[in-house]
């Protein structure tokens, strides 16, 4: 390091540069668009769909279309950001939406909107897939953490505004929320085209040759598995048997009306708010397992405690608590996939396969949840669901560390904070030399890195 002192400036950069790039904070605002315009839709649907003269089982097809396309499809959208990159897969996913669920508006027949809706869940799974792809690249390799923290949570905050927005929407009808949501995503599209087209961040490798990584490759690393099974646990836990099951306990165990069953669903969002960004930033200093072990913990024992509850108090109680254990896995496993794949390669099917396991689980697990209830009880049913989650908890305690640890906590000015471990410095280093100015870029030099990070030329 003589002449250019990497060791030091790489720790002063790190350290004293907070700053996001812009790219992130615009996915970050389509990531609430896009949240907020479901939300808008979701409820009308069910109607809407009713409006054709079906019955309550065609109706639920509908919901159940998009979920389908979304899962069946995922492995095709991984396979396009090896072939295409992230941003026009992202770009197409998300005009594809748009398209369709304005042409849902002016659906005449039940299986125009069926068709209509499939579509959707083909363009939500390929802007999933490559929007995740995206913000991992764009992330500070020091930040992810907080990065996920702020992705999640916009699409918490979107979710939840969306039924209210919907709610104030009602009385415009019932084809006037999928135009909304069609022209707000258009906007967004536009908005994300002009940020990333001039991006630098987000082009292409030189020469085209980005590395890939497999989802063999990927299931070689120790900890893909357990995010896949974690990522199974959430999905069934938190998207599906709680969203299936909290108004059934609310309504035919309680004896409450419908409508506080909206309030146990918020409750749960509450949970999540209060620590679904603290949690993502400090896992960037103390390591993901805690988070994931601790929040897979919580969140399967509030989970099974719901099934449990002799009182409104009681649901709402474990509701928050379900929704804390959630809002500190959901950011960190996101982290940890950004450790796994690195930010350079194309890793499309690793997190298609990441998205799929969650998408199952949402899935599968209402079914399986139900046969249980129906037999034994809503306390078996979902004990049993809960069970998932501390059997993803303990898989995270038999796996390694995912985040590499870089020198940005030690201070400059300590020479014995130059990183011993080779993995460490030049994970530090290539950080470093991302944020150098122009006229420091004559320091680099030829490296190795690890699978996913390509070496930096000699100049």
């Amino acid at each position: 390091m003589s002449g250019c002192s990497t060791g030091e400036r790489t720790s002063d950069r790190i350290g004293s540069d907070q700053r996001l790039p812009a790219e992130i904070w615009v996915l970050i605002g389509a990531a609430f668009v896009i949240a907020i315009g479901y939300g808008l839709v979701a409820p009308v649907l069910p109607q809407f769909a009713r409006s054709f003269g079906v019955g309550v089982t065609a109706a639920s097809a509908i919901i159940s279309a998009f979920a389908l396309m979304r899962l069946l499809f995922a492995p095709f959208s991984g396979g396009l950001v090896q072939r295409l990159g992230e941003r026009w897969v992202y770009l197409s996913g998300l005009g594809i939406v748009a398209v369709s669920t304005g042409l849902c508006a002016f659906s005449q027949t039940y299986w125009q909107l069926l068709v209509l809706r499939s579509l959707g869940g083909i363009g939500s799974t390929m802007f999933t897939v490559s929007s995740l792809a995206l913000v991992i690249r764009l992330s500070p390799v020091h930040q992810r953490g907080r990065v996920s923290g702020l992705w999640s949570s916009s699409f918490l905050i979107g979710s939840v505004s969306g039924p209210l927005v919907g709610g104030a929407l009602a009385g415009l009808g019932l084809r006037v929320p999928f135009l909304i949501y069609a022209v707000a995503l258009l906007i967004a599209c536009a908005i994300v085209y002009l940020s990333l087209r001039h991006s630098t961040l987000a082009a292409p490798a030189p020469g085209g040759r980005a590395p890939e990584l497999t989802f063999r490759q990927g299931l070689a690393e120790p900890a893909y598995p357990a995010m896949l099974w974690s990522n199974f646990a959430n999905g069934a836990a938190v998207f599906g048997v709680r969203m299936a099951f909290v108004p059934l306990i609310v309504v035919e165990t309680l004896d409450q009306s419908p409508g506080m069953a909206g309030v146990a669903l918020t409750a749960f969002a509450v949970g999540n708010v209060l620590v679904l960004f603290q949690s993502g930033r400090l896992s960037d200093r103390f390591g993901r397992r805690p988070f994931l072990i601790a929040g897979a913990l919580v969140c399967g024992v509030g989970t099974a405690g719901l099934g449990f509850a002799p009182d409104l108090l009681w649901l709402l109680a474990a509701s928050v608590v379900a929704g804390l254990g959630s809002g500190m896995l959901t950011p960190t496993q996101q982290a940890a996939l950004a450790d796994v794949v690195g930010s350079t390669a194309r890793s499309g099917p690793v997190l298609a396969g990441f998205q799929m396991a969650g998408d199952l689980g949402a899935v599968v697990g209402p079914v399986v949840a139900g046969v249980l209830v129906e037999r034994f009880g809503f306390a078996v049913g979902l004990s049993a669901t809960g069970a998932l989650l501390l059997v993803a908890a303990v898989a995270w305690l038999l796996v390694p560390e995912t985040l590499r640890r870089t020198d940005e906590q030690i201070h400059p000015a300590d020479p014995a904070g130059v990183p011993t471990d080779d993995d460490e410095y030049q994970l530090a280093h290539r950080v470093a030399v991302e944020h150098m100015p122009e006229e420091d870029t004559p320091c680099r030099r030829p490296r190795s890195q690890p699978r996913g990070e390509p070496p930096l030329e000699a100049e």
